[in-house]
């Protein structure tokens, strides 16, 4: 047995410590198994980010301007490339739905584990909080209803569309690749339009700023500009990499995971690059760097609104909805593996009959909920949630630098291009992101911070002395250290 774990005995209901028997604990705790195949899964990897394509991106040209966001979205575009192919290896050799957290704690122990769970859960906690603010931005814009931002709609996004989740995972993820390819759709057709209005000369419109070191046109905030636009070229990909969470619903997933994350990250570095150039391109960098809808002021500058400009207004919703909805998806996942192996209340890890953890659902959901209404903060709730990613990015590629040199011989059915040096690559690049975010929003940095610290202290004097062995995550890391132990002796 591992260290600091547990196999519960006992009544198979409790979920006190080592109060329940492993087969029965299990049968409370089991998502449905062969729910998405390859085509959902990608459409999940693409609804993560999507709604990043509509909005959010455009405040890096604040930051660094056309260059340094420009070369800010390369650098991060790079970072996810080699992330996604080193989480392929590692979601092949262990799919379950402890995805980072199960990955980092077979290379890094119980402590890595939850320290990479936890950046995970604060990313898809505190982003769909995020979202629900911004989805009530565009429900006043548009009318619609005759509504306006504010509670009531946050609780109806919250309510609408955990209940399709609890519906089941299969119907979950097919009403969101139908919104996803609409927003897709709308990109595409939305950067047809831009370009027709695309002049290359209001790419690099914003005044260089003369103190700023290496400043000039295209890089108008100097070489530091470069690094202060991170987090932004983060938003075109942002999310990508929890698709491994649902590799324990996924049908055949040592081979339907790789070619979800390789195919979802080509669709979004290809929505990224037509997207910021004609947006920026069509009215100029210094008109939509600060914009709430840069791509409908990208096609109709300060005129009036045109057929396209709503239509893609209204798509951006979709675009939205599909983000929020996957972030749900994502975090319930996450929250349900830390349960099921003891890291955090077991309880939450509970699934109802038709195999979907209602708990990790709807507690997620209150507190996401409460954070809308209360803080009404949407794009300092995203750079908490950009803090947390970063440093889930970091101990996730260190995990696979650990376990090629630790385990070689493991068995791999799919192996990353550039073994160890690839997810070497991801990890300094997240290291650079993480520090860039306290150049971007220093607050939001200290409240991630804050909340890491209150989840250490808990994992420290309470849950790392109730693991579950059972858990598929831990019995995973049990293995090893018992193969290792042979070894040595």
């Amino acid at each position: 047995m591992a260290q600091g774990t547990e196999t519960p005995a006992g009544p198979p209901d409790s979920t006190s410590p080592g109060a329940t028997g492993s087969a029965a604990y299990l049968r409370r705790r089991t998502l449905r198994r062969g729910s998405a195949g390859w085509l959902l899964l990608t459409g999940l990897g693409v609804a993560y980010v999507v709604s990043g394509d509509f909005s959010g991106w455009n405040i890096g040209l604040s930051k660094g301007g056309f260059g340094g966001l420009a070369v800010a979205m390369v650098l991060m575009g790079v970072m996810y490339a080699c992330l996604v192919f080193a989480l392929a290896e590692l979601s092949a050799i262990l799919p379950t739905a402890g995805g980072g957290y199960g990955f980092a704690r077979r290379a890094l122990g119980t402590w890595g584990g939850f320290l990479t769970g936890t950046a995970i859960l604060i990313e898809y906690i505190l982003a769909p909080a995020a979202i629900s603010l911004f989805i009530g931005d565009y429900v006043e814009s548009l009318g619609l209803f005759g509504l306006t931002s504010g509670w009531p709609v946050y609780l109806a996004c919250f309510a609408i569309f955990i209940g399709i989740h609890l519906w089941g995972v299969g119907e979950a993820l097919r009403f969101s690749l139908v919104v996803t390819a609409i927003a897709v759709a709308a990109l595409l057709i939305f950067a047809v339009g831009a370009f027709t209005e695309f002049d290359a000369g209001r790419l690099n419109d914003i005044p260089a700023d003369p103190s700023a070191f290496g400043s000039n046109s295209w890089l108008p905030y100097g070489l530091l500009g470069i690094w202060a636009a991170f987090p932004f070229g983060m938003w075109f990909f942002l999310g990508v990499e929890g698709v491994p969470l649902a590799a324990e619903e996924a049908k055949d997933p040592v081979r339907s995971m790789p070619k979800a994350l390789a195919i979802s990250l080509a669709v979004l570095v290809f929505l990224a690059l037509i997207t910021f150039v004609s947006a920026t391109g069509a009215q100029g960098a210094n008109a939509i760097k600060e914009a709430g809808n840069p791509l409908v002021v990208a096609l109709q500058g300060t005129g009036e609104p045109t057929a396209l400009s709503r239509f893609v207004n209204y798509a951006g919703l979709a675009g939205l909805v599909a983000s929020f909805f996957s972030l749900i998806f994502a975090g319930s996942r996450q929250l349900f593996a830390l349960s099921r192996a003891g890291y955090l209340p077991r309880f939450l890890s509970l699934t109802n009959r038709r195999k979907s953890p209602y708990l990790g659902l709807l507690i997620p959901g209150v507190i996401g909920f409460a954070l809308a209404a209360w803080s009404g903060n949407g794009g300092r709730m995203l750079n908490v949630a950009v803090f947390g990613a970063t440093i889930s990015y970091a101990l996730m590629a260190l995990s696979h630098i650990v376990l090629r040199r630790r385990e070689p011989d493991l068995p791999r059915p799919y192996r990353t291009p550039g073994g160890a040096g690839t997810s070497g690559v991801a990890f300094v690049l997240a290291c650079s992101a993480l520090v860039a975010t306290f150049l971007v929003d220093r607050d939001a940095a200290f409240i991630a911070l804050g909340v890491y610290a209150v989840a250490l202290a808990y994992f420290a004097f309470y849950s790392r002395h109730r693991l579950v062995a059972a858990a598929p995550e831990e019995e995973f890391a049990a293995l090893a250290a018992a193969e290792a132990e042979l070894k040595r002796d």
